[in-house]
């Protein structure tokens, strides 16, 4: 099962390692990532294999809502067939 993890905030030191770090204590296998800063505003997308995790969906998205919360960043986790509906015109 894949999902899109979203990461957007001020741009700081550590975010790809902090969300890279919460992936491998979920066993969540990232499978591609893109980044960028616009002016001071940090954007990252990650396609992410989460079939291998033992948390539920609901699970996933609490731990990675906390670390939205201590970073001060929005972190979202959309399961694909979820992220591919809501974009299907």
């Amino acid at each position: 099962m894949k999902a899109v993890i979203t990461v957007i905030g001020h741009d700081t030191v550590g975010v790809v390692a902090r969300v890279s770090a919460v992936c491998a204590e979920l066993n969540i296998n990232i499978e591609d990532i893109t980044q960028s800063i616009l002016q001071d505003m940090f954007c990252m997308i990650m396609l992410v294999d989460i079939s291998a995790c033992a948390s539920e969906p609901a699970g996933i998205r609490a731990r990675f809502d906390t670390l939205g919360q201590e970073m001060g960043m929005q972190v979202t986790v959309t399961r694909q067939e979820v992220f591919d509906a809501m974009h299907k015109v």
